[in-house]
């Protein structure tokens, strides 16, 4: 455990080891213990925030390269040729690189910086302060959570370099194209590199997602009880659950698929012909690897958007200056989504021969999960309604988050239907509606918390004119880029195709593709603006000055502006009342802090 919790000490509230008072450090703390290798939470969270935006950052550039490929198919850029060198010829994109983009872009923004990047951030963040907790359960266990990410973004950085170029067969990685080096030349070290990348980030999800279950079960300061907890902190609760049941499930797969890559095994081959030549493997099953992979890739989903839907609910409520409507119903909600995310994961499947049988259940319980997700929607909804709406940065994420969450998720009715699903699997209709649902939207999420917790990060606000400029632009540029595919992917275009020009049946979507790239141009340098915003704003934004600035009931704006290791000074404070009391105080505040002890003739909001 961390030097600042004082073991065995007792305080007044009857804590213990993490209650205890704010010890001072036994020695002068060096830079690179402070800010290098941390055990406090909060320096963690802005660990995996900088390196998520790092991430961000690559990934999005990646999606702009080949989005002048697919818009402008017979144009050269010479500027490629700058960033890309021997795989931008001319400033031609190589068809072989294509995919290595493609692949690369999707495992970026997909584990990178919406799962490490969003849950590491906001996990490490909120839940000790939220709950009124000194640090995590084991700080250090904490700590090389992020270095076990590090670990493996170093791994995914340098398989761009290498030779034979980075794993090149899709970001789910299907064999044989995965399993077989002579498949490609993206199926070489590049894609060993991936697989022993993704395996670290394994190893570091399982290790943040227990100590955040474990901190949240274990750890609550005095009358915490789990009806008084933040919406936030019930969202990162079910996140690490779905993750630490899920994650060892995509382990074992990327492990039987390093056996089948150079142990000589079987467990995904079978029956393959290359140049004529029949290879030794027999007894295998490509479709095994799919389940295994979806088995993670459904929760995966929630894994992005479950931490969202809690910092959407907290800044709707604080912006709205309401109560959240429907507290119990959104935490049922969320125990429903968990649930039955384990249980959907064939969907992905529909077309791979399962049996129309097993297919019909599938499509049942896909179309069962919309339903907690339509609870939540009314929620937030009934939340505003009639609320004295303050249109800050934060809220107006918050709000685009769920205009993106329902136009996304009602494409998914359609993907969730097993005869339709024949029609548009792997089209541009699917691309359109998980970018929306899942990419875009879990964004907003991370948006809406960034500039609404940056405060009680850095001390200091992000410039809002920069913060409306970028809003605008991304939530018009995500609609642009992508309500568009929907018509592609019902006429039948199919997706990651290098070049749709020799094809008559999809030469009419010539300009549709050259206006979706010139779209997501424009919103990749949007994305620029706010990485601006958010270094610069560091060191110079404007200062907060007061202890709570967004007039907030909860927890973490009841430590100092600038917080240390251990939070608070003195005592936890204890808690009387649930996180969303908006209502008069009768001193003028349109809010009650959870720590203001219960009158006698009220009753607590949450039970």
């Amino acid at each position: 455990m961390s030097d600042v919790i004082i073991q065995g000490t007792t305080t007044a509230h009857g804590h213990d080891a993490h209650g205890g008072h704010h010890g001072h450090e036994h020695h002068e703390q060096h830079f690179i213990t402070k800010y290098i290798f941390s055990q406090d939470h909060k320096v963690i969270g802005k660990q995996f925030l900088i390196t998520g935006i790092i991430w961000a950052i690559i990934g999005a550039l990646m999606s702009v390269f080949f989005r002048l490929q697919l818009g402008f198919p017979n144009e050269t850029f010479p500027i490629m040729e700058k960033f890309l060198g021997e795989w931008a010829k001319g400033g031609k994109l190589n068809p072989e690189f294509y995919y290595a983009l493609v692949t690369m872009h999707g495992t970026i923004l997909v584990f990178f910086v919406l799962t490490a990047g969003l849950s590491g951030t906001f996990a490490n963040l909120l839940i000790p302060l939220q709950i009124g907790a000194r640090d995590m359960a084991s700080p250090f266990m904490n700590m090389l959570s992020y270095w076990f990410f590090f670990i493996s973004s170093v791994f995914m950085f340098v398989s761009l370099f290498i030779q034979t170029g980075p794993a090149s067969g899709g970001w789910t990685t299907y064999p044989p194209l995965s399993a077989l080096k002579e498949a490609s030349m993206g199926s070489g070290l590049g894609m060993d590199l991936w697989l022993i990348s993704m395996a670290l980030f394994v190893v570091s999800s399982l290790l943040g997602g227990l100590n955040y279950i474990s901190t949240i079960l274990n750890m609550r300061t005095k009358g915490m009880t789990m009806t008084r907890m933040p919406l936030t902190i019930w969202a990162l609760f079910f996140t690490a659950v779905l993750g630490v049941l899920s994650f060892p499930v995509l382990f074992s797969g990327f492990v039987l698929l390093i056996f089948d890559r150079n142990f000589g095994t079987s467990f995904y081959l079978s029956e393959i012909f290359i140049g004529g030549k029949a290879l030794p493997h027999i007894g295998g099953s490509a479709i095994l690897y799919q389940h295994l992979f979806w088995f993670l890739g459904h929760p995966e989903v929630y894994i992005i958007m479950l931490p969202g839907m809690g910092m959407a609910s907290e800044v709707l409520s604080n912006h709205s200056r309401k109560p959240i409507f429907g507290y119990t119903a959104m935490i049922l909600s969320l125990i429903g989504i968990t649930v039955l995310a384990f249980v959907v994961w064939a969907h992905h499947m529909f077309v791979t021969g399962m049996s129309p049988f097993l297919g019909s259940i599938f499509v049942l319980l896909t179309l069962l999960i919309a339903v907690p997700s339509a609870v939540k929607v009314f929620n937030w909804l009934t939340t505003m309604w009639k609320g004295n709406i303050r249109f800050t940065v934060p809220m107006m994420f918050a709000i685009g988050f769920v205009s993106l969450f329902i136009s996304g998720g009602l494409t998914g009715l359609f993907l969730g239907n097993s005869a339709l699903d024949i029609h548009l699997h792997d089209t541009y209709f699917v691309v359109a509606h998980f970018h929306i649902v899942m990419g875009v939207s879990a964004f907003f999420g991370m948006f809406a918390g960034i500039y609404h917790w940056f405060p009680k990060m850095f001390g200091r606000f992000m410039n809002n004119t920069l913060g409306y400029i970028h809003f605008f632009i991304t939530l018009a540029g995500a609609y642009l880029i992508f309500w568009p595919m929907h018509y592609e992917g019902i006429a039948g275009m199919p997706r990651r195709y290098y070049d749709y020009s020799a094809w008559e049946s999809f030469k009419n979507f010539e300009s549709l593709n050259s206006f979706i790239s010139i779209a997501a141009i424009l919103v990749f340098f949007a994305q620029l603006i706010f990485v601006v915003n958010f270094f610069v704003s560091i060191f110079r934004g404007r200062k907060v000055m007061v202890q709570n600035p967004w007039g907030s009931p909860t927890l973490e704006w009841t430590t100092p502006i600038n917080p240390g290791h251990g939070n608070w000074e003195g005592d936890i404070p204890e808690v009387y009342r649930w996180p969303y009391d908006y209502k008069d105080d009768g001193n003028g505040n349109d809010f009650i802090p959870q720590t203001t002890p219960l009158k006698a003739d009220e009753h607590d909001g949450g039970h």
